[in-house]
C-alpha cells in the first residue's frame, strides 16, 4: 500500500482525513476531483495510520470488549487487531450494505438469523465509497444515517436488529460524472476539492515517487515507515487530548456568526465546524479552540453547504471567507447572552453577492436571462424498462417494491412464495426433522419494480422566430426547470440546438446536469429555423447512445414553435421536418409548444403528431399550474 506520508501535495485532503481520524463524530469526508488525482490512494493509505483496536473475540460487529449494546453480547475474551478499511462497490445491494436474513439457516434449520452487512464490518474502521455520486440514492441515505447515528437499524424479512456502526465515512467522486443532491452533500461533514498540480516540480516529484513505488513497493514503504509511524502516534495522542480541549463561548459565537453569514441551512454546519475546530486544536496539541482552528474548520465544512441549487458552483471565495471571519470577530467579542435585538442576538453579516452581467448583439445574441425556474411536471417514458436506477420512469429493478414472483425472471429470492411452493410436498419428500426439504422447482425469484433514470435529450429551437426576449426567456426558464428535474431524477442529459443553417450538439449526453445549464447560458440565438436538421441531429445522437447503453431509454424534449424556415436537405422546410420526425417515431417525445399570442398556427401540434408524441404548451410544464403526469406516447 502506498504510504500516506509519501503523498505529494493535497494538504487540505490530508488534513480533513486526519481530523476525522481524531474525531469520527465530524461526519466523514467527501473528496471531489478529476480522475487521476490520487483520491483513492490517499484514502486507502489512511487506514494504516489508525490505531489498533481492542475487540471482542467472535463478535461479528467488532465491538469494544464488555459492550452491552451489541446483538452478540455477552462477549468473550478480547483480542487486538488493526482497524478495517471496508469498500462499498457502486453495484452493491441494500442487503450487502445493511445485512439481511441468513437464508441458509432459514431454509435448512428453520430459524431466523441475521447476516451482517458492510455497515457491521466497517464498525470502528473506515467505510470507503468510491464514485459515491453514482451510488443509488437510497443506499447513500442508509449509510449516511448510520454514520450520523452511530448505529444501524435493520427491519426486514422478519429480522429486527440494531447494532453499533461507527466509522469514518469517506466518499470520492468526479463532478464530471454528475453531482450529489444538496441534501446528501450536507450529510458529509467535510468536503475537499482536489486537482492535479500545474507546477512542473510537484508533478515531477509525483511521477518519481510513483515509479519508485511500482518498482519496489516494499523498499519504498520502508523508506516512509518512520513518517507514517509519527502520524499514527500523533493521531492516537490527539484522540486522547480531544477530551481535554475546551470550546470557549467566544468561539461558539464566531462559529454561529460565520455559518449564518453564509446562510447555510439547518444547524448541522455549526455542529460540524465546532467538532472539526475542536479536533484541529487537539491535533495541534492545544487545550483550547482558537481563531485559527475555526477558520481551518470553516474552509472544510462550508463549501458544499453553500449549494442551494443544483447548478450553483461549490466552494468559498477567499475574499468572502475573510469578510465573514472579520465580521464574525465582532460577535466573538460580544458578552454572553441575548442583546436588545431579540433572542437571536445582534445582526449577522450579510452574505456576499457575486457580480452579474449580460451581453447583447443583433441577429446573433446570447440567450436572455431565464425566467424564474419552477417545479416541472414529470415527463416519463411509457412502459417498463431495465435501465440504471433513477427516479423517472417505471423499470424492473434489483431494488424497489416486489410486484410478483417468477421462476425465471427476478432479482433475489422471493422467500414467501418459495416456502409456499415447498410446503405442500414436505410429507411426500419424507421430512422428519426441522427445516424444509427443497428442490430447484420450489425456488421463486422476486420481480421488483422501481424507477429508472433516462437519457433526456433537449432539442431547443434557438432561431430568430424564438428570439423575442420574453419568449426565449420563458423557454430558458423552462429548460432550466427541466434540467433541475433531470438532476433530481439522476438522468443523463444532452442538448441539441438548431438555428441559422444547421443544428449542433451543444452538449453530448452526460450525467453532469450543471454542465448542460452552463452551455445553455452561452447559447446564441437568431437566424433561420432548420427544424429538420435539428431532428436529424437528435436522431444521430440517440443512435450513438443506444450503442453505448442499450438499456437506457431516451426521452426527447423538443422546444419549438413548430415553424421551419430552412431545411438543410434542399427541399420544402416543413415537409422535410415532417420526414425527419419519422426517424424518431419509435422514441418517446414530448413537444413543448412555445408559440405565444392570441392567434396560434398549431404547427408544434403537427410536429408532435408526426413524432407520435405528446404536445404540451410551455405554460403547462409547471406542475403547480397543471397537476398530473405526461406520458410520452
Amino acid at each position: 500500500m502506498f504510504p500516506f506520508s509519501a503523498v505529494v501535495g493535497h494538504d487540505d485532503l490530508r488534513l480533513a482525513l486526519l481530523l476525522n481520524a481524531v474525531h469520527p463524530g465530524i461526519g466523514g469526508v467527501l473528496v471531489r476531483g478529476e480522475k487521476g488525482t490520487a483520491k483513492s490512494t490517499i484514502v486507502r493509505a489512511l487506514a494504516a495510520l489508525l490505531p489498533e483496536l481492542d475487540v471482542s473475540q467472535n463478535c461479528r460487529f467488532g465491538c469494544v470488549p464488555g459492550s452491552t449494546d451489541c446483538p452478540d453480547a455477552p462477549h468473550e475474551a478480547a483480542e487486538r487487531r488493526p482497524a478495517k478499511l471496508v469498500e462499498l462497490p457502486v453495484g452493491a445491494t441494500e442487503d450487502r450494505l445493511v445485512g439481511s436474513l441468513d437464508l441458509e439457516k432459514a431454509l435448512t434449520e428453520g430459524v431466523r438469523a441475521f447476516q451482517p452487512g458492510l455497515l457491521a464490518s466497517a464498525h470502528r474502521g473506515v467505510l470507503y465509497v468510491d464514485e459515491v455520486n453514482l451510488l443509488h440514492d437510497h443506499l447513500v441515505d442508509l449509510l449516511l444515517d448510520a454514520a450520523a447515528m452511530g448505529r444501524a437499524h435493520v427491519e426486514r424479512e422478519g429480522v429486527s436488529i440494531s447494532h453499533p456502526s461507527q466509522f469514518l465515512l469517506v466518499g470520492t467522486m468526479n463532478p464530471e460524472e454528475g453531482e450529489l443532491r444538496p441534501q446528501l452533500l450536507d450529510r458529509f461533514g467535510l468536503t475537499v476539492a482536489v486537482k492535479a498540480a500545474r507546477d512542473v516540480g510537484i508533478r515531477t516529484e509525483v511521477i518519481r515517487r510513483r515509479l519508485a513505488y511500482e518498482a519496489d513497493p516494499v523498499t519504498f514503504a520502508a523508506q516512509w515507515a518512520q513518517e507514517d509511524a509519527k502520524l499514527k502516534q500523533q493521531i492516537a495522542e490527539a484522540r486522547e487530548n480531544l477530551k481535554a480541549v475546551s470550546l470557549p463561548d467566544s468561539e461558539l459565537r464566531r462559529i454561529a456568526a460565520v455559518c449564518a453569514a453564509f446562510e447555510v441551512d439547518g444547524m448541522r454546519a455549526d455542529l460540524v465546524v465546532a467538532r472539526a475546530a475542536t479536533a484541529h486544536a487537539a491535533w495541534r496539541g492545544a487545550t483550547e479552540v482558537e481563531v485559527a482552528d475555526v477558520e481551518a474548520a470553516v474552509r472544510l465544512a462550508l463549501p458544499h453547504r453553500r449549494r442551494r441549487d443544483p447548478f450553483d458552483e461549490p466552494g468559498i471565495e477567499e475574499q468572502q471567507l475573510e469578510d465573514a471571519m472579520r465580521e464574525a470577530a465582532e460577535h466573538a467579542d460580544e458578552p454572553e447572552g441575548p442583546d436588545d435585538d431579540g433572542p437571536g442576538g445582534g445582526e449577522l453579516p450579510e452574505p456576499q453577492e457575486g457580480p452579474a452581467g449580460n451581453g447583447n448583439a443583433p441577429n446573433d445574441r446570447p440567450a436572455p436571462e431565464p425566467a424564474p425556474a419552477f417545479k416541472a411536471r414529470l415527463l416519463e417514458v411509457p412502459g417498463v424498462g431495465e435501465g440504471a436506477p433513477g427516479k423517472r420512469s417505471r423499470a424492473r429493478a434489483r431494488t424497489g417494491r416486489i410486484v410478483r414472483s417468477s421462476k425465471v425472471d427476478g432479482s433475489g429470492l422471493h422467500l414467501v412464495d418459495t416456502l409456499m411452493n415447498a410446503a405442500p410436498h414436505q410429507h411426500a419428500r419424507g421430512r422428519t426433522s426441522p427445516g424444509l426439504v427443497l428442490t430447484a422447482a420450489d425456488l421463486r425469484k422476486a420481480v421488483k419494480e422501481g424507477k429508472e433514470s433516462n437519457l433526456v435529450l433537449f432539442v431547443v429551437d434557438a432561431s430568430g422566430s424564438m428570439a423575442a426576449r420574453q419568449r426565449m426567456s420563458a423557454v430558458s426558464g423552462a429548460v432550466v426547470s427541466l434540467l433541475r428535474d433531470a438532476y433530481q431524477r439522476r438522468d443523463k442529459v444532452g442538448v441539441v440546438t438548431f438555428r441559422g443553417n444547421q443544428a449542433e450538439v451543444a452538449l453530448p449526453p452526460t450525467t453532469s446536469v450543471d454542465a448542460a445549464a452552463t452551455r445553455l447560458k452561452k447559447m446564441r440565438t437568431g437566424g433561420r429555423t432548420p427544424l429538420a436538421d435539428g431532428l436529424l441531429k437528435a436522431h444521430k445522437v440517440l443512435e450513438i447512445e443506444r450503442l453505448r447503453d442499450p438499456q437506457k431509454r431516451p426521452l426527447v424534449v423538443l422546444l419549438t414553435d413548430g415553424r421551419a424556415t430552412s431545411s438543410g436537405l434542399g427541399g420544402d422546410p416543413t415537409k422535410d421536418a415532417l420526414k425527419a420526425a419519422g426517424l424518431l417515431e419509435q422514441t418517446a417525445v414530448v413537444v413543448v409548444d412555445c408559440e405565444q399570442g392570441h392567434i396560434r398556427l398549431g404547427l408544434a401540434q403537427k410536429i408532435a403528431e408526426a413524432l407520435q408524441g405528446t404536445c404540451v404548451r410551455l405554460d403547462q410544464l409547471n406542475a403547480d399550474h397543471l397537476a398530473g403526469v405526461v406520458r410520452a406516447a
